[in-house]
């Protein structure tokens, strides 16, 4: 089963979409199995990191801002080629074990959705089997 979540988001930050994610896996009743959650968007990603520490976001966007920044350089239209990069960097999708009906993940993780563009009304996809 494919489950599609909706998500509008401001510009460039990290959005928890855990619980979202879990809902998606007690619905489709599976016990033991995978779940893939994936972005059809280019200038956003999925990403799992610690969701216990606020600053470890902020971190995160601080460094991938410095990793990839908006150059002049750049020819792409509408400006934000800085952002098509740091999706390709994060990536579209994470794919999460599932174990007793609950998501395999480590204590301290989260499952996020990555806005480097933004405002967008953005949609994520759940597919559990």
């Amino acid at each position: 089963m494919v489950y599609e979540y909706s998500l509008k988001t401001e510009r460039e930050n990290f959005y928890n979409i855990t619980s979202k994610v879990c809902e998606a896996v007690s619905k489709s009743g599976i016990n033991e199995g995978v779940c893939v959650v994936y972005c059809p968007h280019t200038t956003a990603g999925i990403t799992i990191n610690e969701n216990a520490d606020p600053d470890v976001v902020r971190d995160m966007l601080s460094g991938l801002s410095k990793a990839f920044p908006d150059r002049p350089e750049f020819l792409h239209a509408e400006g934000n080629s800085h952002a098509h990069l740091k999706a390709s960097c994060v990536g579209s999708s994470q794919t999460i074990i599932i174990q007793n009906g609950q998501l395999l993940l480590g204590t301290w993780q989260g499952i996020y959705f990555c806005e480097f563009d933004g405002p967008r009304n953005r949609h994520f996809y759940v597919k559990v089997f």
